[in-house]
């Protein structure tokens, strides 16, 4: 499954400026697609644009050669599995019975769980390392327990694309490594997955091409080594950075240096 945007511009009422700006990206079938940012760069705006949450004042978002506004929100959910950065559980849950929610664009209203339901339920809890917490009630789990809870949910949709905001988070370092790895080992298998990060290092390690947002514009995209410049990082981020080459995970590492003067923000560039 494809995604590509068209000078995506956006602007949300009462606010000055853009939220987006002639945003444009290809993210090619099969591949794990990043998309980093500072703080307010666009990057949750530009996901849900993607979606057809949002409307574009300019441009046009693309899934699969189609616009996605002209798809109607049961296809889509068919095929795109969502983890929004956070939600509101309103009601109780046990946990087998928000990731079954996931079935929910090929079950319909009145019908039960088949075979290949059930099937597919069990195959994303345990792929998320919460098969074990199925009878538990949602609103007891850590934040990093409903985490993998959430995934789960999209992945039991067997959709073939994933879109994450921030999926790593809450999560303590043996999850989210088996997340990150779980998330590789699906678009090397043919799914489309695009992830919202702020972890620059893990992004460079696991994805096959970035997106690097400013103030709602595209800064750099392209491969790890070649969005992740110190320079770019620097004027994006305001702050001195050290990019080098990790030997042990064979991948772009990214540190952060103390500031040279002391203060709180980067020194004027020369």
């Amino acid at each position: 499954m494809r995604f590509s945007t068209e000078g995506l511009s956006l602007r949300y009422p009462g606010v000055d400026g853009w939220a987006l700006d002639q945003v444009s990206i290809s993210v090619p079938d099969g591949s794990l697609y990043a998309v980093l940012g500072p703080n307010g760069s666009g990057k949750s705006t530009l996901m849900k644009t993607l979606l057809g949450v949002l409307s574009p004042e300019r441009g046009r978002a693309v899934v699969d050669d189609t616009p996605v506004l002209d798809w109607t929100r049961r296809e889509l959910a068919r095929v795109v599995g969502v983890v929004s950065q956070a939600e509101t559980i309103a009601f109780p849950l046990t946990v087998r019975e928000l990731v079954a929610m996931g079935r929910y664009p090929h079950m319909g209203a009145l019908r039960g769980e088949s075979s290949h339901d059930k099937g597919a339920i069990a195959h994303a809890l345990d792929q998320c390392d919460a098969g074990h917490l199925t009878k538990r009630d949602v609103t007891t789990l850590s934040g990093g327990e409903l985490q993998r809870v959430r995934i789960a949910r999209a992945l039991a949709q067997e959709p073939r694309a994933l879109v994450l905001d921030e999926p790593t988070a809450s999560l303590d370092i043996r999850h989210e490594m088996a997340i990150l790895e779980s998330l590789r080992a699906w678009a090397d298998d043919g799914m489309t997955v695009v992830v919202v990060t702020h972890g620059l290092d893990q992004a460079a390690r696991f994805a096959d091409r970035m997106l690097l947002l400013s103030r709602g514009r595209v800064a750099a995209e392209g491969r790890p080594e070649e969005v992740l410049r110190a320079e770019t990082l620097e004027e994006v981020y305001g702050w001195p950075i050290a990019v080098e080459h990790d030997s042990i995970t064979e991948s772009m590492r990214v540190t952060p240096l103390r500031s040279r003067d002391g203060a709180t923000q980067a020194p004027p560039r020369r």
